[in-house]
């Protein structure tokens, strides 16, 4: 297990509190983090589940994903999540106009949670957070990553996928090696639960 800062310049108007965007590939260990973070008295905010929440709570919301995907994007009112997927998977346009939907909403509920915190350091947990250039936004970036047939076993084992499905997300996912570019801290998640839970601490060290 390894930790390793990369130096980068951040921009001297920081948001207070000071915002950490938290991201990894799946099955790199990022939820495993946000945990431990957690557990130090660090709030984290889960972008992926306030979004699950927020396509069935937001009203105007439902109706221009329905209106982008048709009514079967919805099942009895709840966002159909198998058949979104499918339908996007395949078709990146149709994917980055959900997330133009999507990600606004999700934007003003995490303005708001960051509001009514009272830390000095907040974690956003979130898959996309180089992919939407969201790191722009944060104060710091901590990027939790590990070798690639490790993310595919552990998420085979978690999830009951195959390895060509899992291999299939992965290759849709940002490059590890392009998002360690962007990363200001870096947790490579290549041991087990002990030595993960051994770096986190290392990390929150370096950034107190």
């Amino acid at each position: 297990m390894e930790i390793q800062e990369i130096n980068q310049n951040q921009e001297e108007d920081v948001p207070i509190p000071k915002i950490i965007g938290l991201t990894g590939g799946i099955g790199s260990g990022k939820t495993s983090v946000a945990k431990l973070l957690e557990e130090k008295g660090f709030p984290v905010y889960y972008s992926d589940d306030e979004a699950k929440n927020i396509v069935n709570k937001d009203s105007a919301l439902k109706e221009k994903i329905i209106e982008l995907l048709g009514i079967e994007a919805y099942i009895d009112g709840f966002y159909n999540r198998k058949y979104v997927a499918e339908k996007v998977f395949n078709n990146s346009e149709l994917l980055e106009q959900l997330n133009h939907l999507i990600h606004p909403a999700v934007r003003i509920d995490f303005e708001n949670w960051v509001k009514a915190q009272n830390s000095e350091y907040v974690f956003k947990e979130t898959a996309l957070l180089f992919e939407l250039k969201l790191n722009q936004q944060c104060y710091k970036s901590l990027l939790i990553t590990a070798d690639d047939n490790l993310r595919i076993k552990r998420t085979m084992d978690r999830d009951g996928k195959t390895y060509r499905e899992v291999e299939a997300i992965i290759q849709k996912q940002m490059p590890e090696k392009e998002k360690c570019k962007l990363a200001n801290y870096i947790i490579y998640n290549n041991s087990d639960f002990e030595s993960l839970r051994i770096a986190t601490e290392a990390f929150i060290e370096e950034l107190e």
